[in-house]
């Protein structure tokens, strides 16, 4: 926890969603949260970091409760929040949320926590946690970055050999856990959640190979972009091209 405390400190969260090669993760993500709003939604987000995602939910009008383990992030997020924001904060691990209620939250959003745990346990005790707390019939939103893709982004900048040498990547091409960012497989994700009482609903390739190639994405013009967007909508959920994207997204309803 400390190394990702210090990763965080450093690391410019607040702007990382701004660039044309980074914004499609938050708009495509963002396009799947609003398909399962309603009036009432009552809105947990493990993981919050500055509160782009709470915040712009807040402005809508939603009840948000917002729990971050970095220190750092949460005085980011307190800098943007309004008088009429009903946003509650909270400093907190994704792993034990006991200070929250269960069965309490109609839409949970895990969109940072399992990016950074590496056993088994803590992957369980998160997953479990944000399904405790998710309503029967609550819909949890939960974000994995992509090993393979991670590793062609690491040959695409030429960094592979320095990864390599460092311990960051084994020699069969898995990260390890020397990163700070744990990357998975789809095919690991779904094996993972046979043991939970959950029906998937959508997966989703929320950036695709954006990130593998930002010199290039962030020169497209708004028109091109726009259109960008239209093909990632009508791409990423085909199964035969899910397993690019840099970002994967679960989303699936609490039985």
């Amino acid at each position: 926890m400390d190394k990702i405390k210090a990763f965080y400190n450093k690391y410019d969260e607040e702007n990382r969603l701004l660039s044309k090669s980074h914004l499609p993760e938050y708009l495509i993500t963002m396009k799947y949260i609003e398909k399962y709003l309603t009036a009432q939604s009552r809105i947990l987000e493990i993981g919050a970091g500055t509160g782009r995602y709470s915040v712009a939910l807040a402005e809508r009008g939603y009840s948000v409760d917002a729990v971050e383990l970095v220190p750092h992030n949460i005085e980011m997020m307190k800098k943007k929040l309004k008088p009429h924001h009903k946003i509650r904060i909270f400093e907190g691990n994704a792993c034990d949320l006991n200070f929250l209620e269960s069965k309490s939250y109609d839409i949970v959003l895990l969109l940072g926590p399992m990016y950074h745990l590496f056993t088994d346990k803590e992957r369980h005790a998160a997953l479990s946690e944000a399904i405790r707390t998710a309503k029967k019939g609550a819909v949890v939103f939960a974000a994995y970055c992509n090993n393979d893709t991670c590793i062609y982004k690491f040959f695409a900048n030429r960094e592979i050999t320095k990864q390599m040498k460092n311990g960051f990547v084994s020699s069969d091409f898995r990260a390890t856990p020397k990163q700070v960012f744990s990357l998975y497989r789809k095919s690991e994700i779904d094996e993972m959640m046979k043991r939970y009482p959950v029906t998937r609903l959508h997966f989703v390739g929320v950036d695709m190979l954006s990130y593998v190639f930002d010199n290039r994405f962030n020169k497209l013009n708004d028109k091109e972009f726009r259109l960008y967007m239209d093909f990632l909508e009508s791409i990423c959920e085909r199964e035969d091209l899910v397993g690019f994207s840099i970002h994967m997204l679960d989303i699936f309803r609490k039985d």
